[in-house]
C-alpha cells in the first residue's frame, strides 16, 4: 500500500514505501540508501532511536533507572554499555523499549506523512523490528514491497565487533530476542545477498528495482 500523497501533490505518482529487513549488520543501511537513490528518502529506525536516546528526557530516565555507569563522559548515554545491560535483563529492555518506541513510531510516521506531501518516489523503511511490532506501529502495512538482506551469521558477527566494538557471540544473542531470520526471509518478495562486495549488492539492487516497478 503506498504512501497517499497529499492534495497538492496529486499529479505526482504515490510514494513507493520498501521495507528492509535482515539480521544485524547484515548491511540493511547500504541496501536501504541503494534503493532509495538520489531522489528517495531513508527513514533509519536505528539513527531516531538514537537521537531520542540522547534527548534530556529519556537521559533522565535511563540515569535514573541505571546509574550513571550508563553514561559516557560527556554525560550523554553510553549505547554500548546499556545495551549489554538491557539484553542481559528482559524487564530492563522491555522498559527501556516502552520509553523509546513511541517516540520512534511517531517520528518515522510523521517523516513518511512528510516525504509523502513532497512527492519524494520512494521511501525506505530501514525499521530493524518492522515485522515483530507490526501492530503497534502500523507500518508494515504502508509497505508496497518488502526486501531481505542476506548474510552469513559469522560475516555480521565479525562486522558487529569490527564497526560496532561488540563482543563477538552478541548478535546471535541479541537476535535470539527477535523473531528468526528465516521468518523474515521468508516474508520478503525480493532476497538480497550481501557478500560484502558493493558492486555485487548494487547490480541485485538495480535488478530487484526493476523487477518490483515491472510488478
Amino acid at each position: 500500500m503506498s504512501a497517499a500523497p497529499h492534495p497538492e501533490a496529486s499529479a505526482q505518482q504515490p510514494t513507493a514505501v520498501i521495507g528492509v529487513l535482515g539480521g544485524i549488520a547484515s548491511g540493511k543501511t547500504t541496501v536501504g540508501r541503494l534503493l532509495a537513490g538520489p531522489g528517495g528518502v531513508v527513514l533509519n529506525a536505528d539513527e531516531v532511536a538514537h537521537r531520542v536516546l540522547q534527548s534530556e528526557e529519556i537521559r533522565d530516565l535511563v540515569r535514573a533507572r541505571h546509574g550513571p555507569e550508563v553514561l559516557d563522559a560527556e554525560g550523554g548515554v553510553d549505547r554500548a554499555a546499556l545495551g549489554a545491560l538491557v539484553f542481559a535483563d528482559p524487564d530492563a529492555r522491555i522498559e527501556l523499549e516502552g520509553w523509546i518506541h513511541p517516540r520512534v513510531r511517531a517520528t518515522l510516521r510523521t517523516s513518511l506523512e512528510d516525504a509523502a506531501a513532497r512527492g519524494v518516489p520512494t521511501v525506505v523503511l530501514d525499521v530493524p523490528l518492522l515485522l515483530e511490532h507490526a501492530e503497534e506501529h502500523g507500518l508494515l502495512e504502508l509497505c508496497d514491497h518488502l526486501i531481505f538482506v542476506d548474510a552469513p551469521a559469522d560475516a555480521r558477527d565479525q562486522r558487529a565487533v569490527r564497526d560496532r566494538g561488540w563482543e563477538p557471540g552478541e548478535v546471535a544473542r541479541r537476535e535470539a530476542a527477535q523473531m528468526p531470520l528465516s521468518t523474515k526471509r521468508d516474508r520478503a518478495h525480493v532476497v538480497i545477498s550481501n557478500d560484502g562486495a558493493l558492486d555485487s549488492v548494487t547490480a541485485q539492487v538495480e535488478l530487484a528495482l526493476r523487477q518490483l516497478r515491472g510488478a
